[in-house]
């Protein structure tokens, strides 16, 4: 079984929850360029969560290039150059940085603050 966890207090979509945490383990390299991912209904069963989620969430990945599907047999994680996934990385990053910092300029918060409270949390 792969490594989810979901969490139902979280504002993000139970799909884009499975799909931040899969596209994780293959750029982080946890998930190795041809592993057979479970099942559909298998995750959705072991995750207690509708099997049309899990669909979505595989759909996105494929789409994202991150999977592929080979029809009767399954879905697995893409064969991805290191060059690939230091751009993939890159994309994920940037529309996550994006969005936040949107919302940080409608709070008002600086470039200055948005360094120091990323320094804090890497700290």
């Amino acid at each position: 079984m792969i490594d989810l966890v979901i969490s139902g207090a979280s504002d993000k979509p139970i799909y884009q929850q499975i799909v931040d945490q899969l596209s994780g383990q293959i750029v982080r390299g946890e998930l190795e360029p041809g592993t057979m991912l479970p099942p559909i209904r298998t995750v959705a069963k072991e995750l207690r969560i509708s099997v049309i989620t899990i669909k979505k969430a595989w759909e996105e990945l494929e789409h994202l290039g991150f999977i592929y599907t080979m029809v009767g047999r399954g879905c697995f994680v893409a064969n991805l150059s290191t060059r690939e996934i230091k751009d993939k990385r890159s994309i994920l990053m940037e529309e996550k940085i994006a969005k936040d910092i949107t919302y940080y300029k409608s709070l008002g918060v600086t470039l200055d603050e948005i360094i120091e409270a990323i320094r804090k949390g890497y700290g």
